[in-house]
């Protein structure tokens, strides 16, 4: 930093060489005040060109404002420049302070930009930090000085400030304000979260532009809305929050644009930047040609507008700005939200109508009107209607009435105008919503007002009123902080002084607001009173009421000789900038600004979440008339004059030096006029005979009193004797201040700088002295309070070690004593003697409990509880085994679940009855006995119908001869098979099936009973190794598990009609089967141990 510091003073040096190294006559002096004929416009002027021309930085001047005092220089400077416009050579007006009542207060440095209309390089963040806490006598002039000086004095002595840009459209202000936000953004002190606060500062600034600024023919980047923004900073001058108010966006332009002028830019940034997916989802195309409000000013594409890279920018910083992804992605609810508010504009340019037989429009391509009803979440249905007829209220019922061809065209641009102009104004909030501050601490303010230019038009019609009516009153806001209030204040004081004639235009205020009598009041009165008001019966008003007035002028009213410039349908006020003549076609329209009642009602039912809450149903509850659009832009205005009057002011007058926007070309005609207006003459004759400083005597005293030993530490007696004493102690000449009533006026900046010099000298030493003293004081105050703590510290810690342990050993006793005295009352009821002790053995039992629960259904082992816990623990034993058995339930799978149900059934069948079952349990039945080889396909084809369900082995045996036969039994949904490799030997059905028999034994031998018919040959015996899975597969497929007979000895079985057998059971040593001498089946088996 004391690099750049020393850079800089070479720097000035060689500035004030240069008297010596280029001829006066081609440069001119550096600075105003040093004019010879400083009362002469045509010197001011030329002085002016010799340094635009050479683009030359002057300093080394005699009256400047430090932290608290004040200065005039009128300096050429290097300016800015973006694209071919905004951009100016500066001249610094650094004037003197004006105060108010009963404290010291500024006028704030005049910095005059000359816009030169090319690039120039001094802007880069090594010239911030070579300005960075630096006063204006050390630099040469830049709009750094200006922002560097309003922060510090905000730092110093905790005031708001704010620093208004003003001038005509195209001269950079715009730019202005950018510059200022970058210089406190990278010189300010900062964290990471600070970091966020000026990314958001620094990029709602290209989002506002996108919404709000256009083309005009004066300016490429016009604003087209007014906005100031305030910048907090916290006691550490960081900036931490913000705020914008904006004023009277043009929404007349989303419709109509003269021609060589183009619409608010997000329309073209969108069409030309958006992704294909987001235009694709919007119904757009990249055309602009293609939609109607984006080619009446014929010049859709300009040449030095990158639209396709502003859109890259407008989309990082909604970002930034704490818009989320969610709210920004074209595949996202929100930007759907917004950028579907911009798509639906365009579709309602596009919007024709048609009239039909009855004269009624009607819409003829319903395409645009799709997209809006998608983009704007409203029924198509009930949105045509609204934007073809209106709604007439007749006592207690409501009429639709279709509108004429003109009407409908009105009604679309209405709502058109409603929806970007209500957007707009919720971006601002959600702009707001970011910057916001949540920490209530008091914050100091810079207040930042980029407000609309002075506009004089071919045709001047509503909105150029209103903003010339605004720069009226901001002129007589300076004129009331400066001139009026600097004069006041020297005549007011006995301070000798020649007054300086100046134009005050508070008589063209009053022509604009006075209540009753002016302007607006008369277009209020036109647009409310009942009967058939037209812009002519205004103009006739006009004429009437305001007629005589001095500044205004008709046709009717003018003579001969300018009634040729004037029309019918115009008037002309001469502003404090010039005359400029309005065309009063469309003022009662746009003052009154009406959108009709079904369209609100229709927009309040959108479900596009930014519509929902720019149009609040709770409007259309309201009956009383809204105010007008004048009406409200003045008590906006009325409310900013307050703000602003509230501040420390600074202020930028920015110039433009020709209407081509052509570098180098400076008009004298023009720029005389801006000098002239913007009052810069006036100043400078102040400036030269005014004084720089000026306090009252009170704080003047308290501040300095430390540099006389007469006044140090306290003066007993009048201030001003107390400031008289000081100032001839320090030694000030005559000539260098006046005392006046109440305040001490200093003329030279010199004069405060020695003495500011010596107060901040006197303060060091000052406190080196206290600060030594005081040191000493608290060392030895902590001394002593440390040696005490350290004392009654040991003693109490003593004191709670002896009482912690004698509590410790009475806990002790008393717990055993009650201990002893549950065990005697254990076996009692629940008394206050055991129920400590219960607890106990409670706690005890279900801590062991808890190590020793079953871990499985068939573990039974359960911890013995004591006598009075017993219940408890059946029910917990319950409880577990509910669990276990729940989670083994849980565990089952459907295969393991089929197999247990089979099982089941086998035990209801065989269990207890039959040799071997106790064996097979262990063993799990087989979906089936046969591999894929083993199975007949042809048997399959032959009871494809069927599904199978089981097949196994089995050996049939003969019912007459007993002859054993291979076999297979094969079981499905319905009926049981015999089959012999590819014949079906035997069907089964299950509906008649009788039954099924089986022996106590350990043989494999059923017998399946058929009933006594010519369909059946007879019952059926059959040998299988897997009797239990065999018999309990086929009882359940035939649902009848009651049809099952384990029998003993023997059984009988039907061999044919009226004729039995019977099968004999018996045991031996080996298993066979055989016919006995008996004719019987004999069936031996082994005897298994059970």
């Amino acid at each position: 930093m004391e690099e750049m510091r020393e850079e800089a003073s070479d720097n000035h040096s060689q500035l004030n060489m240069e008297g010596a190294l280029i001829t006066r006559d081609r440069v001119g002096v550096q600075d105003f005040v040093l004019l010879d004929s400083h009362t002469s416009e045509a010197a001011f002027l030329d002085n002016l060109r010799k340094r635009y021309r050479e683009n030359l930085i002057y300093v080394n001047l005699h009256a400047f404002m430090t932290s608290s005092f004040m200065a005039i220089l009128v300096l050429v400077s290097r300016r800015y420049c973006e694209l071919t416009c905004n951009c100016g050579k500066v001249t610094c007006l650094r004037l003197q302070p004006a105060y108010k009542s009963d404290q010291r207060t500024y006028i704030g440095t005049l910095l005059v930009s000359v816009n030169p209309y090319k690039e120039l390089d001094f802007y880069s963040i090594k010239q911030m930090e070579i300005y960075q806490g630096v006063n204006f006598f050390e630099l040469p002039p830049h709009i750094y000085a200006i922002a560097d000086n309003a922060y510090r004095i905000m730092c110093a002595e905790y005031n708001n400030h704010f620093i208004l840009i003003s001038g005509e459209s195209g001269a950079g202000k715009t730019e202005a304000s950018k510059k200022i936000l970058q210089y406190f953004a990278v010189t300010c002190p900062t964290t990471e979260q600070l970091q966020i606060v000026r990314d958001r500062l620094l990029l709602s600034n290209p989002v506002l532009e996108a919404f709000g600024n256009a083309k005009t023919l004066r300016n490429d980047n016009s604003s087209r809305f007014g906005k100031y923004m305030d910048i907090q900073f916290d006691f550490k001058g960081a900036p931490v929050g913000g705020h914008i108010l904006s004023y009277l966006i043009e929404k007349s332009r989303v419709v109509h644009q003269n021609n060589g002028e183009r619409n608010f830019h997000i329309f073209y940034q969108l069409l030309e930047g958006g992704e294909d997916d987001l235009l694709r989802w919007l119904g757009l195309e990249r055309n602009p040609q293609k939609y109607m409000y984006l080619i009446q000013g014929r010049c859709a594409k300009v040449s030095v507008i990158n639209d396709k890279s502003d859109w890259k920018t407008v989309h990082k910083a909604f970002s930034v700005i704490d818009f989320t992804e969610t709210d920004i992605e074209s595949l996202s609810l929100w930007p759907q939200h917004l950028f579907g508010v911009i798509a639906s504009v365009l579709h309602l340019g596009n919007i024709q109508y048609e009239e039909d037989s009855n004269g009624h429009a009607i819409i003829t391509n319903s395409s645009q009107i799709k997209w809006i009803s998608k983009l704007l979440g409203i029924h198509l249905s009930i949105l045509q209607e609204a934007l073809t007829h209106r709604k007439i209220e007749a006592r207690s019922e409501e009429v639709l009435s279709p509108l004429n061809i003109d009407l409908a065209f009105c009604a679309r641009d209405a709502a058109a105008k409603a929806i970007y102009g209500r957007t707009f104004t919720w971006l601002v909030n959600k702009i707001n919503g970011s910057l916001a501050n949540k920490d209530l601490t008091r914050k100091t303010v810079i207040g930042l007002l980029d407000i609309y230019g002075f506009e004089v038009f071919d045709t001047n019609s509503f909105e150029q009123f209103c903003i010339n009516y605004c720069n009226e009153k901001l002129q007589q806001l300076l004129i009331e902080m400066t001139l009026k209030v600097e004069q006041e204040e020297y005549e007011m004081e006995g301070i000798e002084w020649e007054p300086i004639p100046y134009f005050n235009n508070k008589i063209i205020c009053d022509l604009v607001e006075e209540k009753h009598k002016g302007i607006i009041s008369i277009l209020d009165e036109e647009c409310l009173r009942p009967g058939e008001a037209t812009d002519l019966s205004f103009l006739e008003k006009l004429e009437e009421k305001v007629g005589d007035h001095a500044h205004f002028l008709t046709r009717k009213l003018a003579d001969q000789k300018t009634r040729k410039s004037i029309d019918w349908v115009d008037f002309r006020l001469l502003h404090y900038a010039g005359e400029v003549t309005y065309c009063v076609v469309g003022f009662l329209e746009k003052n009154n600004d009406l959108l009709y009642r079904n369209l609100k009602e229709v927009l309040c039912k959108s479900k596009n979440g930014i519509i929902k809450e720019c149009f609040f149903p709770s409007e259309l509850d309201n009956r009383r008339r809204p105010e007008t659009v004048a009406t409200q832009f003045k008590n906006s205005l009325a409310s900013l004059i307050e703000i602003l009057m509230s501040k420390e002011p600074s202020y930028i007058r920015c110039i433009k030096p020709n209407e081509g926007k052509e570098p180098g070309k400076f008009d004298d005609v023009l720029i005389r006029h801006q000098v002239k207006y913007l009052g810069l003459m006036e100043h400078l004759r102040v400036r030269r005979a005014g004084f720089a400083y000026r306090r009252k005597y009170e704080l003047f005293l308290q501040r300095y009193k430390s540099l006389c030993p007469a006044t140090w530490p306290h003066w007993h007696g009048p201030a001003a004797d107390g400031v008289e004493r000081l100032i001839k102690h320090i030694g000030y000449k005559p000539e260098e201040y006046k005392l006046g009533r109440t305040k001490i006026f200093i003329r030279f900046p010199r004069t405060l700088f020695a003495t500011e010099d010596a107060f901040e000298f006197s303060k060091h030493l000052l406190a080196t002295r206290i600060q030594a003293r005081y040191k000493g004081c608290l060392g030895k105050r902590e001394y002593k309070k440390q040696k005490e703590a350290a004392i009654k510290l040991e003693a109490c810690w003593r004191g709670v070690l002896a009482r912690k342990e004698a509590k410790r050993r009475m806990w002790a006793v008393e717990t055993i004593k009650r201990f002893i005295k549950g065990f005697i009352n254990r076996k009692n009821p629940l008394c206050p003697e055991n129920d400590e002790f219960i607890s106990f053995v409670q706690y005890t039992y279900l801590r062991k409990l808890r190590d020793h629960v079953p871990k499985n259904v068939l573990d039974k082992n359960w911890l013995k509880p004591p006598a009075i816990l017993e219940e408890t623990s059946e029910m917990l034993k319950k409880i577990c085994m509910r669990n276990l058995v729940r989670k083994y339930c849980q565990g089952i799978t459907a295969e393991k679940d089929a197999q247990l149900r089979q099982k089941v059934v086998a035990s209801a069948i065989f269990r207890g009855k039959k040799d071997g079952y106790l064996q097979s349990i262990s063993q799990p039945f087989a979906d089936t006995r046969l591999s894929e080889r083993e199975r007949s396909p042809k048997v399959l084809q032959l009871i494809r119908g069927e599904t199978v369900k089981y097949m196994t082995p089995v050996i049939k045996y003969d019912r007459n001869g007993f002859k054993a036969r291979e076999r297979q039994l094969v079981l499905t949904q319905s009926a049981a098979y015999v089959v012999e490799m590819a014949k079906i030997k035997q069907k089964i059905d299950y509906a008649t099936l009788k039954g099924i028999s089986t022996s106590n034994l350990s043989d494999g031998l059923l017998v399946i009973h058929v009933p006594e018919d010519n369909k059946q040959k007879g019952d059926v015996i059959l040998q299988c190794e897997h009797i239990f899975e065999t018999v309990t597969k086929l009882c359940m497929l035939a649902n009848k598990q009651n049809a099952v007979q384990v029998v003993q000895g023997s059984l009988q079985f039907h061999i044919s009609s009226g004729k039995e057998g019977m099968i004999a059971f018996t045991t031996g040593q080996e298993p066979q089967i055989y016919k006995a001498k008996n004719g019987h089946l004999t069936v031996v088996s082994t005897r298994t141990k059970s």
